[in-house]
């Protein structure tokens, strides 16, 4: 197979080296060309024709903003990571990006003390991201052997339609690579009278998962915050888990809250979807409905597991509209699927499933 070809776009010469040096070194990934500017980059994305493009956030006259903009216009499939700082102003600017479609992000190491370690760094960070975007060779999906009680669910999975003798009293979303942008088309679908709590997880940094949710919050009907130890689930508010935290669900009753901890990470993550999911099947049982967005790896899958033999269903992004089909695709790989959708008919669906509210209804969110 060819090498990937990646355009590097980055203003501070510096940087352009460490990134060409990092990602030359691996024999799957050629750096076809640099930029320094972003109208540079975009006269350089024909001649070249990269595989993908690692794009800087501040730079002068167009900064990365602009750049991704007009890239989406002009070429909206050709993969887009972002190369931004942990600072709140680049938190910011990144999840701006995200949302207006970068596939993905990589932080810049700072205070890392060697050239060695920061190009080791990024070699960690970028390399998997790179790969995991631009897929070689056919695509397939992932085949999972289960254990024999989850094998008896993923069957029965595939046979039955999401069912609607148990009202669903929490809906439950993982999401990681492409999350941010299909999160910013279901959850600005809902409205503001959404009967029952949403919690989230996406994969991101500490800092990021603030502005995440207050980007989100302006775009969205529902109430959306960043989740906070001891929350109270509300109806109509969405809860992202915070960077850096295990985000998971306890109920007493009818009540439920959020419990945050800083337990070992799974799958590589924390937070992580597996013990999202496994928390809110324990506490909601059958009334849970957990929705797999595009990402990579396979974060979700136990989770999944577990909603399912608790009796709850799962609805999967398909192929077609992921970014990565690395954690859908290992949930419908493994037949745990009820649904398996495009992400512009998701947000519908989980509003056909809700439905109307119990006859005891959750606090309102606006009932503060």
């Amino acid at each position: 197979m060819p090498p990937i070809r990646v355009l590097v776009v980055d203003d501070s010469v510096v940087i352009r080296k460490l990134l060409t040096q990092t990602l030359s070194a691996d024999p799957e990934i050629e750096v076809a060309a640099t930029a320094s500017l972003g109208k540079i980059a975009l006269a350089k994305i024909p001649q070249v024709n990269p595989d993908i493009v690692i794009l800087d956030i501040e730079m002068p006259e167009m900064d990365g903003l602009e750049t991704l903009t007009l890239i989406r216009k002009q070429w909206p499939r050709l993969p887009v990571i972002m190369f931004s700082t942990k600072t709140e102003r680049g938190a910011a600017a990144t999840i701006e990006a995200l949302t207006r479609g970068a596939s993905d992000y990589v932080a810049k190491p700072s205070n890392v003390g060697s050239v060695v370690l920061a190009m080791e760094r990024v070699r960690e960070a970028m390399i998997p991201k790179i790969k995991a975007l631009v897929p070689r060779g056919p695509r397939v999906a992932p085949v999972v052997r289960l254990a024999p009680v989850a094998a008896k669910t993923a069957a029965h999975a595939v046979l039955r339609l999401p069912a609607k003798a148990v009202p669903v009293e929490l809906v439950a979303i993982g999401a990681s690579t492409g999350g941010p942008n299909a999160l910013s088309i279901i959850l600005p679908e809902l409205p503001a009278e959404f009967p029952v709590p949403i919690v989230v997880v996406q994969h991101m940094l500490p800092t990021f998962t603030q502005h995440f949710a207050l980007r989100l919050a302006a775009q969205c009907k529902l109430e959306v915050v960043e989740a906070t130890q001891g929350d109270a689930l509300r109806s109509g508010c969405v809860y992202i888990a915070r960077g850096d935290f295990h985000l998971l669900v306890s109920r007493r009753g009818r009540e439920g809250s959020l419990v945050l901890n800083q337990g070992t990470p799974e799958n590589f993550c924390r937070p992580a979807v597996d013990v999202l999911f496994s928390s809110v099947a324990t506490a909601y049982r059958a009334s849970v409905l957990g929705v797999v967005l595009t990402g990579m790896g396979q974060d979700g899958l136990r989770g999944a597991t577990a909603i399912r033999e608790a009796g709850g269903n799962i609805i999967v992004q398909d192929e077609a509209t992921s970014i990565v089909w690395g954690m859908p695709g290992i949930v419908a790989g493994a037949g745990l699927a009820t649904q398996v959708l495009p992400l512009e008919r998701i947000a519908s669906e989980i509003l056909r499933l809700v439905g109307k509210p119990a006859a005891t209804p959750l606090i309102s969110s606006r009932a503060k």
